[in-house]
């Protein structure tokens, strides 16, 4: 075989199965003539299975000019039966219209940073390798770098806080303030090691670099990533046609908790509020929750795919409502 498309993609799509079954009816997966959407189209890897599994079409969404990039092979491939679309999946009950689709059978998301992303130094979006301190999903806008050398103290904390749930957000908040005083923080390498001074190494039952929390706090107001899931979630609702399915994976406790709460509500189950979830109104229940408590990775894969450890697969379904 030739081409990269046939090569193992670096992004290894978790619960891939799982996610393409759950798109049709009785988790029989996608079906003929059928319209789908992939709104975190990455390297592709739900894309290909989806086409794979019948003769349908899909409508690819990535805001990363990266991956729109990359797209060349599948678009060869699948020719005629993919599109692909540089944009927001908040945005793709516009992005379809202006297509002339109006409805859809299915819409998966795969939320959160993807794997090529991480891998990159150049786009600092991790601390794994030393490079620009970025983490710009569309490589335009304000970066990480803007955040931590602009914000002040008290925002900083409140942001690390909320977004990456750091029990010593202040402290490095402080950290962050007195550092960029000295010299403006540039890159990954500096901002992690200012974080792992400030707060000390992990220890005990904690396994994650003392980092972790604050990139990702980061990570997801450069990118509005909270927003863009609301959004994304209320057009997947509206595009979806009657019987139409959404399966959404998440990877953290902020990301899941959206998921569950906005299904919830739409199936007429609205939980408590809380002062980090958006309120939704559900009058009259729109959606049909197919996996209460969502799906999680099996041991195989989770031992396959480290990645997949977090994962959590929450599926809904549209219902027919009178006018």
């Amino acid at each position: 075989m030739t081409g990269r498309v046939d090569k193992a993609p670096r992004h290894q799509p978790v619960l891939l199965a799982e996610v393409v079954a759950a798109l049709g009816a009785d988790n029989a997966g996608p079906r003929d003539g059928a319209i789908y959407v992939d709104g975190t189209f990455g390297a592709g890897g739900y894309t290909r299975a989806i086409l794979d599994a019948a003769n349908c079409t899909v409508f690819a969404i990535d805001r990363d000019p990266d991956a729109i990039a990359g797209a060349g092979d599948l678009l060869q491939r699948y020719s005629g039966r993919l599109h692909v679309i540089q944009g927001r999946f908040g945005d793709m009950r516009r992005l379809l219209a202006e297509r002339g689709v109006h409805a859809v059978q299915g819409v998966t998301l795969d939320l959160g940073v993807s794997s090529m992303q991480l891998d990159e130094a150049a786009r600092g979006f991790s601390f794994r390798f030393d490079g620009p301190l970025d983490m710009r999903m569309e490589q335009a806008g304000e970066s990480a770098a803007d955040l931590v050398n602009s914000m002040a103290e008290r925002p900083l904390a409140d942001l690390i806080f909320t977004f990456g749930e750091e029990k010593k957000a202040r402290r490095i908040a402080r950290a962050i303030v007195a550092a960029r005083a000295l010299a403006p923080i540039t890159s990954t390498g500096q901002l992690a090691e200012i974080v792992r001074r400030a707060i000390g190494p992990a220890g005990g039952a904690e396994r994650i670099d003392p980092a972790t929390r604050t990139f990702q706090a980061l990570r997801i107001a450069v990118n509005d990533e909270l927003g863009e899931i609301d959004r994304g979630l209320d057009a997947a609702a509206a595009l979806l046609a009657p019987g139409g399915r959404m399966a959404i994976v998440s990877f953290h406790s902020l990301e899941d908790r959206r998921v569950k709460h906005f299904m919830r509500a739409r199936a007429g189950r609205s939980p408590k509020g809380s002062r980090h979830l958006p309120e939704f109104d559900a009058v009259q229940p729109t959606l049909r929750l197919v996996s209460p408590q969502g799906i999680a990775a099996g041991d195989a894969e989770i031992a396959a795919n480290p990645r997949a450890r977090s994962a959590r697969l929450r599926v809904a379904e549209k219902l027919e409502v009178a006018a």
